[in-house]
């Protein structure tokens, strides 16, 4: 874990193995450049501020450090919280030879302000310092975690605020990574049961309630969705129930996230390149479970309940076959004419049982579809939902943290689509508009409940590595979620 602090000394005397300072686009060396005596070394390098520019200052005679880091972070003009976010994580990789490290990153910030500067810092040093190591026999040339940062900053800052948001940014960094090391663990190891006891593992260690439904459960509950796109595989579905309380008997938010295990594409099997990846099927219930665990280490005064249905899709003599159809929780029946699209069937489920409970809202969350990527590429999720108040603020708060989230239509005309002739809805609609329809089939289990879809099958696992970390899993959408809740319970 790294130790943040605040203070407000100066890069030049700060007691650190390295300081890293901010350089803006242009030919001139910022103050900070001027402050530590490194014009010569700046010009030197022929340093212009450019992203992803870097230089590395060893023995430097204007610090009390052992060396200074200059990091090109663009334009001045817009440079905010996000921005300083992603430098500092860029800036990692070479951080990670230092033990301890110093920044006055946050004091360029404009807008908002300090606080969220300072949360910002924090998740970048720690997001960019990620590493997934649990099979590697020999030490691979990854980023060692940095120990001990010190956030400079100016006189008039809060030192209270601070302290705080730094601890906070550390919490949600710590979470996101959390539920990047659940996706990317490999299915073999990483079945229902055990998406489960990782859950109940966080909720003893954070005071949150938790409840497992099982295989006898589930059925006498009528989770016809989880069991049937688990019925071909050994390894049996569950449903994980998590409960915080930080408002007494107020109604609470629900979430959900899409937990499939391993997505073989069932009988409508995938082929052999589309199948590499398919542990990342259960990004929606990671970053579900890391939301949760953020919320009960923050306190935020709200209360948030979660269901999240896993399962695993795979082909066998007892899976679901196309035509089969399912009776989903609260009755409602689909047609399964394609068993690849399993992710709104264990949704399904979970919503119409979050929509009994009466909340104020629901946000699902979900690798769901290839056509969310087709229409959004692999950075952006996708919202579409049936409260507008709600997506924008759902919007907001990712713009607010760097995840950005682009909003679809719900347009009534494409339900047609998945209208079925022996059920009540069919899975599967046309080849075009592919996440709309998906989504359409999810709002007929939140039925009139304020709720919004996030589609995440683009920006949950990258193939290459990233602004924020390594090839894997991201842990979008957590950052988002906390800020929405905590947003929300601050009123």
């Amino acid at each position: 874990m790294v130790d943040f602090s605040y203070s407000t000394g100066s890069a030049a005397d700060v007691r650190a193995d390295v300081v890293v300072l901010p350089v803006f686009a242009g030919a001139e060396p910022g103050p900070g450049v001027k402050a530590v005596g490194l014009q010569e070394a700046f010009a030197a390098a022929k340093l212009k501020g450019k992203l992803d520019e870097q230089l590395l200052v060893t023995n430097a005679e204007g610090v009390t450090a052992g060396a200074v880091l200059l990091v090109g972070v663009g334009e001045k003009v817009g440079f905010d919280a996000n921005r300083l976010r992603v430098a500092l994580a860029k800036a990692t990789p070479t951080l990670a030879r230092f033990t301890t490290v110093a920044t006055t990153f946050p004091q360029a910030v404009t807008g908002r302000g300090a606080p969220d500067a300072m949360q910002a810092a924090a998740e970048g040093v720690v997001l960019g310092g990620y590493r997934f190591d649990r099979y590697r026999t020999t030490d691979p040339d990854l980023p060692r975690p940095i120990r001990k940062v010190t956030i400079l900053g100016g006189a008039r800052t809060d030192a209270k605020a601070a302290r705080a948001a730094l601890e906070r940014g550390r919490i949600v960094a710590e979470a996101v990574n959390w539920a990047r090391d659940l996706v990317n663990t490999p299915a073999g190891d990483m079945p229902p049961a055990e998406i489960a006891r990782e859950a109940q593992k966080m909720a003893r260690s954070t005071g949150l309630t938790c409840k497992v439904w099982g295989e006898g459960e589930l059925k006498k509950g009528g989770f016809g969705g989880i069991l049937g796109v688990g019925a071909g595989s050994v390894n049996p579905p569950r449903l994980i129930e998590l409960t915080y309380k930080g408002a007494g008997t107020a109604t609470p938010i629900a979430l959900t996230g899409k937990g499939i295990a391993f997505d073989s594409g069932g009988l409508s099997i995938k082929d052999a390149k589309n199948m590499e990846t398919m542990k990342d099927d259960m990004g929606g219930a990671a970053s579900i479970l890391a939301t949760m665990r953020v919320l009960a280490q923050l306190k935020p005064k709200i209360n948030v309940i979660a269901a999240i249905p896993c399962s695993e899709n795979m082909p066998s003599g007892s899976a679901t076959k196309p035509g089969d159809v399912l009776t989903h929780r609260g009755g409602k029946t689909s047609e399964v004419l394609n068993t690849d699209a399993e992710g709104r069937l264990v949704l399904a489920d979970a919503l119409a049982y979050l929509a009994e409970k009466k909340p104020q809202l629901i946000i699902d969350t979900a690798t769901l579809t290839g056509a969310c990527m087709v229409a959004l590429g692999e950075d952006i999720t996708g919202a579409m939902g049936n409260d507008a108040p709600l997506i924008r603020d759902v919007l907001a708060a990712g713009e607010a943290v760097g995840e950005p989230v682009w909003e679809l239509p719900l347009w009534a005309g494409y339900k047609r689509q998945i209208e079925s002739p022996i059920a009540d809805v069919k899975n599967i609609g046309d080849r075009w508009g592919g996440a709309i329809t998906a989504a359409l089939f999810l709002a007929e289990f939140a039925g009139d409940v304020p709720w919004v879809h996030l589609d995440i099958a683009g920006p949950a696992f990258r193939e290459r590595a990233g602004d924020l970390g390594p090839r894997g899993a991201t842990g979008v959408p957590v950052r988002t979620l906390v800020r929405y809740v905590l947003d929300r319970a601050a009123g």
